[in-house]
């Protein structure tokens, strides 16, 4: 580990080791701790398996076959909600474990393929929608965009109202603050540039914005950007920190924009969730953990 604020030693033991909860996936993504079932669920997108790892350690394939899941989140009803590239959706699964479409096209055209999601205090799903599943076949279907921009979405469950809150070259990871006043959302457009005959973007970093009580968002700036690869997927702790993915490891941010320190991972980290004192890493083909002295 490496601590670049003394805060950090207070939350972070730094002769912490990674611990390796599983490995065999294809890209890891998507993690959630459901704390209700006392499961982590993740999507390992390209294989289109949605996993679980419980406590006991043991690993289970909860869906097989999906329509390439990649974000998944808890909804207000206590269910999961996921982001589908296959069927350019948000889904939202039963008590069978089957899941429905709940979130399909904007203004009469489909959705890109949501990527990552996150459900605001409020009940509200938030969500990204990059083209990545479009363009990449073991993501997603080969297929032109029927939108003509990349952007931020709040669906509202009760009311079944979608608006686009925000445009990016290429969202991906999204997170709210503590007191959801804060929206973080990192753009990626730069990993564009890995994948054969698609257009290069050069934004390669976390934005934040001001929410309104009505959702609005204002005081668009930047928060943060990596030095190796793309931050991606993120999550938010109680104190406002930003614990962000990237291509070598999880770089932890204070909200004033002080690097904490961060978390080396020997693949790419995708995305990160906490569950109790625990937070959870997907990287590549594995699924990693690393304990915390604080319930974060």
């Amino acid at each position: 580990m490496q601590s670049d604020d003394e805060r950090l030693a207070a939350v972070l033991p730094l002769n912490s080791k990674l611990l390796l909860l599983y490995e065999g996936a294809l890209h890891a993504e998507g993690p959630v701790w459901h704390a209700s079932q006392q499961r982590l669920y993740w999507s390992d997108v390209s294989n289109r398996r949605l996993l679980a790892w419980q406590p006991n350690g043991e690993v289970t394939v909860v869906q097989d076959a999906t329509h390439f899941m990649n974000g998944n989140a808890i909804g207000r009803d206590d269910m999961l909600v996921h982001c589908e590239h296959g069927r350019r959706c948000i889904s939202r699964s039963d008590d069978s474990g089957r899941t429905m479409p709940i979130v399909t096209h904007f203004e009469g055209k489909r959705l890109n393929s949501p990527n990552d999601l996150t459900v605001a205090s409020d009940g509200t799903i938030w969500f990204t929608d990059p083209i990545f599943g479009l363009i990449m076949p073991s993501q997603g279907s080969l297929a032109e965009p029927e939108l003509d921009h990349r952007s931020v979405y709040r669906f509202d469950p009760a009311t079944q109202v979608l608006q686009r809150m925000a445009d990016f070259e290429q969202p991906n990871g999204l997170g709210f603050s503590p007191d959801g006043q804060i929206l973080y959302v990192s753009d990626t457009a730069r990993a564009m540039g890995e994948i054969p005959g698609a257009h290069t973007g050069q934004t390669h970093e976390i934005q934040a914005f001001d929410v309104a009580k009505n959702g609005n968002l204002s005081n668009r700036r930047f928060f943060y950007h990596a030095d190796h690869g793309c931050p991606d997927g993120m999550a938010i702790d109680q104190r406002g920190w930003v614990w962000a993915t990237a291509a070598d490891g999880v770089h932890i941010i204070a909200p004033d924009r002080t690097p904490l320190g961060y978390i080396p991972t020997q693949s790419v980290a995708t995305n990160c969730a906490f569950g109790g004192n625990r937070l959870f890493i997907t990287a590549t083909d594995t699924l990693l953990a690393i304990d915390l002295y604080d319930d974060i």
